[in-house]
């Protein structure tokens, strides 16, 4: 049975939204994250109420949009396999489905640190969740750059200053975020010592 072209439009069109409410869901999911832990440096009224509200956003986040956005991409790319079967015998396809396997286990793993963290249980620093917060990027980039380039995956300088990019963003964001925690520190000991 051949399905005619439209289909395979119709099929991408919906791959591509579906990929961009995933990744948009996870990219703020795991910052969600990091706020809920933050928040144990709270004073004890500000806390739970916080907390329950960072509780609240996450699992709105991860069941209405992230999830959704996950079967969209996922069920729209079997429709994309369906109407190109060829691409099943090439090698960037076994690639890219390595790292979207990758993607799935990630998914899963945010909702498990969601469970732990409205149960109390999470023992994952802010700065931890920062770090895996960097992750589905990497896999984005990848994942990109195997469906564009194929089975001509490029090994030249501008794959590597791509690699080196993602790398500088990832580690600003871990700098960024600790200047500012030891700016914060610096100004509650400075107004600390001015109150003494």
């Amino acid at each position: 049975m051949t399905l005619p072209a439209e289909a395979y439009l119709w099929f991408k069109t919906l791959h591509i939204v579906g990929v961009v409410v995933w990744f948009a869901g996870l990219f703020y999911l795991v910052r969600l994250f990091i706020y809920h832990v933050e928040a144990e440096e709270l004073s004890a009224e500000l806390k739970g109420p916080f907390q329950q509200q960072y509780c609240l956003m996450e699992r709105r986040l991860a069941n209405i949009i992230t999830t959704p956005g996950m079967v969209v991409a996922v069920s729209m790319a079997v429709g994309l396999l369906i109407t190109q079967p060829s691409w099943l015998h090439q090698a960037w396809m076994h690639a890219k489905l390595a790292f979207v396997a990758a993607l799935l286990a990630y998914h899963w793993f945010c909702y498990r640190l969601m469970g732990q963290l409205q149960r109390g249980e999470c023992r994952w620093s802010g700065r931890q969740l920062r770090a895996l917060n960097e992750l589905p990027t990497l896999l984005l980039v990848i994942v990109v750059m195997l469906v564009v380039f194929k089975n001509q995956f490029p090994t030249g300088a501008a794959t590597w200053f791509m690699v080196a990019l993602v790398v500088f963003m990832a580690a600003s964001i871990q700098f960024y975020a600790r200047w500012r925690r030891l700016r914060q520190e610096a100004a509650a000991t400075s107004s600390e010592a001015n109150v003494g």
